[in-house]
């Protein structure tokens, strides 16, 4: 019986000791983010790994991480307009990169960028808020017997730097979506 117990205690310190090691390993790996859309809530990352054929080759690995905000409108800017169900993303346009970069081509320093990049973003929404925008919304407002349309903010932590321009009385203005 005591070598029953032995062997089992012996059996769990090796099972722990290779979780721990295990643990340790995927902190060395080497991610690199190649989307980060806070807009799209997409994260994008690579790393090379062993491949399961052949260990002494290495396979790029890609991890798609997609966040389904479940509020989410169709219009993000208009809280009547009807709940998001269908969210498209293409991997290609999240992948471009369109700001130009320098690259040597035969030892020269060349500026190159992707050409197909596309600054239209109106056929490209939102899926959430960026929190660094303000977004507001027209609300009627009746006081004696008048009503008139008031812009509400419908974030109203990203709205804080307008409130504070507006009362130092500079010309900063709040986009109309």
């Amino acid at each position: 019986m005591l070598k029953g117990n032995v062997v089992l205690v012996a059996a769990l310190l090796l099972f722990e000791v290779s979780l721990f090691v295990t643990g340790f390993i995927d902190e060395d790996d080497d991610h690199r983010v190649l989307v980060d859309n806070k807009c799209k809530c997409i994260k994008v990352t690579s790393r090379f790994v062993p491949s399961e054929e052949n260990p002494n080759e290495k396979v790029l690995e890609r991890n798609i991480e997609i966040r389904i905000p479940l509020n989410s409108r169709i219009n993000i800017s208009d809280p009547t307009s009807p709940l998001r169900t269908n969210f498209v993303y293409d991997l290609s346009k999240l992948c471009q990169k369109c700001n130009a970069e320098e690259i040597y081509i035969g030892g020269e320093p060349v500026m190159a960028a992707q050409g197909t990049c596309s600054s239209d973003s109106s056929e490209d929404p939102c899926y959430t808020y960026n929190r660094n925008k303000c977004y507001t919304w027209g609300v009627p407002f009746t006081s004696k017997g008048k009503t008139i349309m008031k812009r509400a903010a419908l974030n109203p932590e990203s709205c804080y730097e307008y409130q504070h321009h507006l009362k130092q009385g500079s010309k900063f203005q709040v986009p109309n979506y």
